[in-house]
């Protein structure tokens, strides 16, 4: 019950914007002056997968939408799309996971595979659309692979290190009397 609290979920709830913050930070710094021809995995898209399926009470779909959105100004993309697709992506996974149903790990990553190209696809068809330059697809397509391929390790992470852990009945419970 302790992890229920009101306390607890305010303070998990600074964590998760402080880590985005940090994710944002480390993506910025200019490591390398040379292009690469790769892209890195999306690692703040593959945590704010991991919380709102392990704990939608921590990162509410305001806090996904505003932590996206300054990832989408900070990154000198267009303002607000990656954001949206996001935000519903993640409400989808919210409601696909209902805390009373217990599902596999492997079902788990399977639907954010599938919510992840879902939203690559989608970004990449409003920008062709309103013809916007892009990357190339093989770039995009890799980022998506490799988001996918790291998606566990930011659930482990989430859960051994942070504590971000699936709500129990009981605790579901509790959160749909408040």
């Amino acid at each position: 019950m302790a992890s229920t609290s009101s306390a607890r979920i305010w303070t998990m709830r600074a964590a998760f914007a402080a880590l985005a913050l940090v994710i944002m930070f480390f993506h910025l710094l200019p490591l390398e002056t040379e292009p690469r021809f790769w892209a890195p995995p999306d690692l703040l898209l593959a945590l704010v997968m991991a919380w709102s399926l392990r704990r939608p009470d921590y990162i509410p779909a305001l806090s996904i939408g505003l932590v996206m959105l300054l990832a989408d100004l900070l990154f000198h993309r267009p303002p607000g799309l990656l954001a949206l697709l996001t935000v519903l992506g993640c409400a989808f996974l919210k409601n696909r996971a209902a805390p009373h149903r217990e599902n596999t790990f492997a079902s788990e990553w399977l639907a954010v595979a599938l919510v992840l190209t879902g939203i690559a696809t989608l970004n990449r068809l409003v920008l062709t659309l309103f013809g916007v330059e892009q990357a190339q697809l093989s770039l995009t397509v890799i980022q998506i692979v490799m988001t996918i391929a790291v998606y566990p390790l930011a659930v482990w992470a989430s859960q051994s290190i942070l504590g971000v852990r699936k709500l129990s009945p009981a605790e579901a419970e509790t959160l749909v009397s408040r």
